[in-house]
C-alpha cells in the first residue's frame, strides 16, 4: 500500500473559511477518484510556530494509482484552489508494508 501525506499552511486572509473549504473538497475526491482507497483530512489545533494548518492522509494500492490520482482532473481542480489559498505545503509518500 502507498501512503500519501500532505500538510498545508494557509494564507491569513479568510483562513478558517478556506481551511474548511479545502477539507470538504479533498474529502469529496473519494467519491470521484476510484484509485483513492482512503482519505483522512484533519484541521490542526496546535499553535506552535512549526505547525501546519491542515493535513491530508491518503492511501493507494500502488504507486501507479498515486500517479493517476495526482493527474486526475478532479484532483487538479482542488490543487488549483489550494494553490490560491496556501503559502506552503509539504509532502511525503511511502510504501506501507
Amino acid at each position: 500500500m502507498i501512503v500519501h501525506i500532505v500538510m498545508f499552511k494557509f494564507k491569513e486572509e479568510n483562513k478558517a473559511f478556506n481551511i474548511a473549504k479545502v477539507k470538504a473538497k479533498l474529502e469529496n475526491l473519494e467519491k470521484s477518484i476510484d484509485v483513492l482507497k482512503s482519505i483522512e483530512v484533519g484541521i490542526n489545533f496546535n499553535e506552535s510556530d512549526r505547525a501546519m494548518d491542515l493535513s491530508l492522509y491518503s492511501t493507494f494500492a500502488t504507486e501507479e494509482d498515486l500517479k493517476i490520482y495526482a493527474t486526475h482532473e478532479e484532483h487538479l481542480k482542488v490543487v488549483s484552489f489550494i494553490k490560491e489559498v496556501t503559502v506552503e505545503s509539504k509532502v511525503v509518500d511511502y510504501i506501507l508494508e
